[in-house]
């Protein structure tokens, strides 16, 4: 793409086109687009930061989100604060596991691919329009996955046509499969998914799911070294995204901090955790 010396937008921005911003870079700057640099060799998997553990459980009206603040860097802890769960749109989320760098632009690429669409068509993408379009988004880093920079991202959102929330898993190569009720991703996933099997309810509220998620990464910190519990002398505490007809909300930190000090309570009587019913 070239620019005009006096300040003029280029060609390209005055031609009409679709509602893709995906499309518009790659036949206009398709070396903006993370897939479509050139690579060098080698395994470069152990010297980015990773980030490690996301889960998601739905409630009724809506959908709950969460992420530890760890990335690692191989055997090393490489950020103690990271955010990994971020809003898509207005209405639903994305949390990120994997290679951090590429994972934080791609979902920057897919909050302005979001936000173009309903800017050009006047109304917003459907839910399962969303997840296409985000699974196309990681099938263009293949490449790079290859080499070991594999994104793999979560997303949910609130789905009008059901008045309630949705969770939507991925693989490196874009394939896209929706979850029921709760899901995790991520090297603590394993223990997350295993915690949530016994604590999860269809009839849970949204505060109960979030204590559920938050239970959920403190089990897979428990067994998962690249995954982050709560850090109580920093103060450092889970991202909890809840999205409902109301919209995206952060939980903001001091209610988030309330749940965790009563879930590190509990645990100091109990350090597996709560014990599920057998009937």
């Amino acid at each position: 793409m070239t620019f005009d010396a006096s300040g003029r937008l280029p060609e390209a921005f005055l031609t009409p086109g679709g509602s893709s911003f995906m499309d518009f870079l790659a036949g206009h700057a398709p070396d903006l687009l993370p897939g479509r640099r050139s690579l060098g060799t080698g395994d470069l998997s152990k010297d980015v930061p990773h980030g490690t553990t996301i889960v998601a459980a739905t409630f009724d009206g809506g959908v709950v989100m969460a992420g530890d603040r760890r990335a690692t860097m191989g055997n090393i802890i490489a950020q103690r604060d990271i955010e990994k769960v971020f809003p898509a749109d207005e209405y639903s989320c994305v949390g990120i596991a994997g290679s951090a760098g590429l994972a934080i632009e791609m979902v920057r690429l897919f909050q302005v691919e979001l936000e173009h669409y309903e800017k050009l068509e006047g109304t917003t993408l459907s839910l399962d329009g969303k997840a296409n379009r985000l699974s196309a988004l990681i099938r263009g880093n293949l490449a790079m996955a290859m080499q070991g920079l594999a994104v793999v991202p979560l997303f949910a959102g609130y789905d009008h046509d059901i008045s309630g929330g949705r969770i939507f898993s991925y693989d490196p190569t874009g394939g896209r499969y929706e979850e029921q009720a709760f899901h995790s991703v991520g090297s603590g996933s394993l223990f997350a998914r295993g915690s949530l099997k016994k604590l999860y309810r269809e009839s849970m509220s949204a505060a109960e799911c979030v204590t559920a998620t938050i239970q959920a990464l403190y089990d897979a910190a428990d067994d998962d070294s690249a995954t982050g519990g709560p850090d109580m002398a920093r103060r450092i505490f889970p991202v909890i995204g809840v999205v409902t007809a109301d919209g995206y909300q952060r939980m903001p930190e001091a209610e988030v901090g309330e749940i965790v000090d009563s879930v590190v309570g509990a645990r100091l009587q109990r350090p597996d955790g709560p014990a599920a019913p057998l009937s």
